[in-house]
């Protein structure tokens, strides 16, 4: 199977977000991924679950909801509003390139760029046909999270007992379809043998259900 690899450049006020555009043949729907601060398109995990995806012919979008620069800033890095807006940004630049407009659009994100997405997402109920979360926040987005109709999967590693805490919590406050996985042995950046795969996998099998 062959992809298509592209260096984007996408346009947000005065700055512009690069990223890594991955489309394999027959394609008919597109990830996008939302990093978690700190993070960056050429995160380890969240490349090796979007190779994953293009295996499975799902088109990725992986790139940076800051510049560097903006990445330095401790507080930006936490302004889950301005991620949120960045990723719409780019969810609109999607629709509107020619390459990818006619493809399904999904979101998965880490950490914080989860909360990010869910925010997107519940702005966006009739775009974003699946949402999923790995080791996320979503409990930074509590006050659209009742707003949300996009399909959402949340994956929490069963050592990462804070985070299973606040996952827990979101995923009671959501009316969408939902589900909460809990990966045994795994910790919060699923550095454990066969922890990612079976991320990868279950991300896999959620966006091939509703996109």
């Amino acid at each position: 199977m062959d992809n298509t690899e592209k260096i984007i450049k996408i346009p947000v006020g005065k700055v512009s977000m690069e990223g890594l555009l991955v489309i394999p043949d027959n394609t008919k729907s597109i990830v996008l991924f939302a990093h978690g601060s700190g993070s960056s398109r050429f995160s380890p995990r969240n490349n090796f679950v979007a190779g994953f995806l293009n295996k499975q012919r799902i088109t990725t979008l992986l790139f940076d909801l800051l510049t560097e620069t903006e990445d330095l800033e401790y507080s930006t890095r936490f302004d889950i509003d301005l991620l949120s807006e960045r990723l719409q940004t780019a969810t609109n630049w999607i629709q509107n390139n020619p390459l990818t407009s006619e493809l399904a659009i999904g979101y998965f994100g880490a950490s914080t760029g989860a909360a990010a997405a869910i925010i997107a997402a519940s702005k966006l109920p009739d775009v974003i046909k699946a949402v999923v979360s790995r080791g996320g926040r979503p409990d930074l987005a509590t006050m659209v999270l009742n707003q949300v109709k996009s399909p959402t999967l949340l994956i929490v590693g069963g050592n990462d007992k804070l985070v299973i805490d606040f996952n827990r919590y979101a995923y009671e406050k959501l009316h969408s379809e939902k589900e909460l996985v809990v990966i045994p042995g795994a910790s919060h950046l699923f550095e454990e043998a066969g922890t990612l795969e079976k991320v990868a996998e279950l991300a896999a099998n959620w966006f091939e259900k509703y996109l």
